[in-house]
């Protein structure tokens, strides 16, 4: 076979599995490449909780097998690719970014989406770091370490799937799975200068992944095009019988339909999320939305009691979820995960049910806005990548404790399980995204959104010269 990649190349997805497929590319060849690099920068950069050489080079042979006997081994055919620390991998412990799960039994079988991308032919190579149990916006976690950002190692890759995505933006893998809560997929696809996808919530099953809160958890992914990321979420559709989050819906494939214009009525949102983000964020938004046609300002006057109201039941459905080992380990969490949590074991019932009455209320106002618009356009974090153990970050004329509120504008619209691509504008020293923001079920017109402003020149992947 001839081998077309080095190791830092970086080819569509597809065009890189078609060459694997019609035998012009040994995928051997293609994963070491692939763990090479990873030894080589994984060092610095601390994206990979455990590297999977034997698993992958095992499965890369096995393709390499199938296209010699002339069957075809799927249309990922020998990418490596991936997923954070809180998806199963059959025989290894899912941490979830703690220590504290290092006494649970090691998971007896992959993750369904994990399963699913290895049928389509893509190979895992790893799992990544997080955040303490996916509850951070910098992956600085105190077990496993922090995760440098590739483009300035000096600062945050974002989080909590932060490992997922520097491990993408540094050509360690192709694509990565991640999970978003709060924003846990798009504050990274901002900070790394990628593109990622929280679909709808109930899109995607989530079943063998480590939960945060059952009722905001996505299941979503980064690559660094609109292609690579419509092949991936087009394999991993579809309904998984038992999986109480799951909705029975017919998948809606999008890959064959990336090339079609993208036409319909675009909104600029103002008010919070103007206010909230810098001037590189306010300028990427505005070079967005002008190009997709927007001519007016979109406002929804509840994003702030939205938020508050995330905030709430995060912080009551983790202290919820993790207080038997709150009572038994504490010394075993991060102290800055625990103390959030323990906070949320003490929230009063009431508490509670006004922030789900809110909930209700917010989705009220979301869909009469999507009356007027058929997409949404808004900052996805208020300012570019802070540096590793930055207290403060700056935003709307105060210094507010950088952790928390890196999601202050990604917090708002998973409360309501809206389907967002985060697109990278590339308009400065460090890459900054959008969120292009869709109606429910309509990820389909979210992607093409992505892809008209890739073919307008607006949103393109940054490269990382490492």
């Amino acid at each position: 076979m001839t081998m077309l990649m080095a190791a830092g190349e970086r080819l569509l997805i597809t065009a890189a599995a078609r060459a694997v497929r019609e035998g012009r590319q040994s995928a051997v060849a293609l994963i070491e490449a692939r763990l090479e690099r990873i030894e080589r920068l994984d060092p610095v950069l601390n994206c990979f909780t455990a590297v999977m050489a034997e698993r992958a080079l095992r499965e890369a042979a096995a393709i390499d097998a199938m296209v010699a006997a002339g069957r075809d081994p799927g249309p990922l055919a020998g990418i490596p690719f991936g997923v954070k620390d809180n998806y199963d991998v059959a025989g290894r412990v899912t941490a979830a970014g703690s220590i504290v799960n290092r006494s649970r039994a090691p998971a007896s079988a992959d993750a369904i989406l994990v399963q699913r991308l290895n049928r389509a032919g893509a190979v895992l190579v790893g799992t990544q770091n997080m955040d303490e149990f996916a509850y951070g916006f910098t992956t600085e976690n105190a077990h496993y370490g922090a995760t440098r950002n590739p483009h300035d190692r000096l600062r945050s890759a974002g989080g909590s799937s932060g490992g997922s995505a520097a491990a993408v933006a540094a050509g360690l893998c192709d694509f990565a799975l991640g999970t978003d809560t709060n924003g846990s997929i798009r504050v990274p696809a901002s900070f790394c200068g990628l593109f990622g996808i929280k679909p709808t919530f109930g899109r995607l099953p989530r079943t063998g992944t480590f939960p945060f809160v059952h009722d905001l958890d996505h299941l979503g992914g980064f690559a660094r095009n609109v292609a690579d990321l419509a092949l991936v979420y087009d394999t991993v559709q579809g309904y998984a019988q038992g999986d109480i989050a799951c909705r029975d819906r017919p998948p809606v494939p999008v890959s064959a339909r990336l090339d079609q214009p993208f036409s319909g009525r675009v909104g600029l949102m103002g008010g919070w999320f103007d206010e909230l983000a810098d001037q590189q964020g306010r300028e990427a938004a505005a070079q967005a939305a002008t190009a997709l046609g927007a001519s007016e300002m979109a406002i929804l006057p509840g994003a702030a009691r939205a938020r508050a109201a995330a905030f709430v039941l995060t912080c009551a459905s983790g202290g919820n979820l993790h207080f038997a080992q709150l009572r038994e380990r504490a010394g075993d969490f991060d102290p800055a995960t625990r103390d959030r949590l323990l906070a949320g074991t003490l929230l009063p019932a009431n508490a509670v049910l006004q922030a789900q009455r809110q909930r209700e209320r917010f989705r009220e106002e979301v869909s009469e806005l999507f009356e007027r618009y058929d997409v949404l356009v808004a900052p996805a974090t208020p300012c570019s990548a802070p540096l590793l153990g930055q207290p403060t970050i700056r935003i709307g004329g105060k210094d507010l404790p950088t952790r928390p509120n890196i999601g202050l504008l990604t917090q708002p619209l998973s409360f309501v399980g809206l389907p967002i691509v985060a697109v990278p504008i590339c308009n400065g020293a460090l890459p900054i995204a959008v969120q292009i923001i869709a109606p429910p079920w309509r990820e389909d017109i979210a992607l093409r959104a992505a892809a008209e402003l890739e073919r307008a020149g607006v949103a393109h992947s940054s490269e990382v010269p490492m």
